[in-house]
């Protein structure tokens, strides 16, 4: 009998959710290709400003089946992170196909269950399963600000900052307080820029990174399943032991519970050097951006300022609509309606992982994520595939 191989469960992306997947599945016999739209595993980190670091200590960031070498130190450095995601990838012997892009997902219609991708130069690939992992942080997103088109200004979206070095003496705007806001903001204090504002329309829970050797994630993940009224109370008590009152700088605490802020799409901001920067006058709080004007920049309080640079570290979307905004899996932020295990009903066999921001770890819950995904795909049996159409024959005559 001659039997046919089985399509593969295919991997939209090769960062960190993409490749645990792929690892996982392959641990369990079933095949997994992953497809990359860049040259390399782990693009958007390669992408990332050079001082960045894991928020999240090193033990609880590994991938399944690989630790990342104590060498890295406790907070993992962007480019030691780079290079473990190659060292990963070379290890599980994952199949990475690059320059090639998914453009669009439909099921097959055929009865089997498997599923088309439309990728880059008309391939038509076809697989048992399908795991979306583009990335939380894939299309940087500049809110539309009355007057961006015409800003004379310098403005460049977060993405492309790299380091202080092109700021030295500048006097210099960054728009946004999340966690790259925050460090980039520091990052310019630190490196020489002449002057150094952010712009703040929501304050944000701010967090120490350890708290006598207690680092932050641990406390995310003992509470991430308690009840958000209740995460809300322990935060604000947190908050006064573990957090300074910035409010004379121009940071008061937040209305907002931390949960509650969390389930709005927001995390806490891990300080490493923020806080002391505005303590020490070298990062100063302003209001948020209204509008450009010229060059100008006017802030909601009515404020016009010039600064010589705009950094908006105004967050990135997603991105998932073109890919399957017709299969109605997304919410109305454009963001999954399942994750991990969990396909949507209506797309039996479509899985999502890295479209979340927890406050107990991106990459631990890609880790826990993948594992998940894995069993499902492994235990569930791909569909008949259509035989051959039988022969008509003519009924016989009574």
């Amino acid at each position: 009998m001659v039997t046919t191989p089985q399509e593969p469960v295919y991997v939209i992306g090769a960062g960190p959710g993409g490749l645990a997947v792929a690892a996982t599945l392959r641990a369990r016999g079933v095949r997994a290709v992953v497809l990359e739209k860049s040259g390399d595993v782990g693009t958007s980190w390669r992408g990332h400003y050079d001082r960045l670091r894991l928020h999240t200590t090193r033990r609880l960031s590994a991938l399944p089946g690989l630790r990342i070498p104590r060498s890295y130190g406790r907070w993992v450095a962007r480019a030691d992170l780079v290079r473990y995601l190659e060292a990963y990838t070379e290890k599980h012997e994952l199949d990475v196909v690059t320059g090639v892009e998914v453009h669009r997902i439909e099921p097959a219609g055929d009865g089997t269950g498997t599923w088309v991708l439309h990728a880059t130069g008309g391939r038509r690939l076809t697989g048992r399963a399908v795991v979306v992992a583009t990335g939380f942080n894939h299309t940087p997103t500049v809110p539309a600000w009355p007057g961006l088109d015409t800003y004379e200004g310098d403005l460049v979206h977060a993405r492309e900052y790299r380091n202080p070095e092109p700021y030295a003496g500048k006097d210099v705007l960054v728009v946004g307080i999340g966690n790259t806001g925050a460090e980039i903001a520091a990052d310019l204090a630190e490196g020489g820029a002449g002057r150094v504002r952010i712009a703040v329309r929501t304050a944000p829970h701010i967090l120490r990174r350890t708290t006598a050797g207690w680092p932050a994630q641990r406390s995310g993940i003992l509470v991430r399943r308690l009840p958000v009224g209740l995460v809300d109370l322990l935060g604000r008590g947190l908050a006064r032991f573990a957090a300074p009152d910035l409010t004379a700088y121009g940071l008061p605490r937040p209305t907002a519970g931390l949960a509650s802020r969390v389930r709005e799409g927001a995390i806490a901001v891990q300080d490493v050097g923020l806080v002391d920067a505005v303590r020490a006058g070298k990062v100063e709080v302003v209001a948020a951006v209204e509008a450009l004007e010229g060059g100008e920049v006017v802030l909601a309080d009515g404020t016009r300022i010039t600064p010589d640079a705009v950094i908006a570290a105004t967050g990135y979307r997603r991105a998932l609509e073109p890919l399957v905004g017709h299969l109605d899996v997304l919410d109305e932020r454009g963001r999954p309606l399942t994750r991990g295990p969990r396909s949507p009903r209506q797309a039996p066999g479509l899985y999502f992982t890295g479209f979340t921001n927890p406050i107990s770890g991106m990459l631990r819950e890609l880790s826990r994520d993948a594992e998940r995904i894995a069993r499902r795909i492994a235990r569930t049996k791909p569909g008949p595939k259509p035989g051959p159409k039988p022969e008509a024959r003519p009924e016989p005559k009574p």
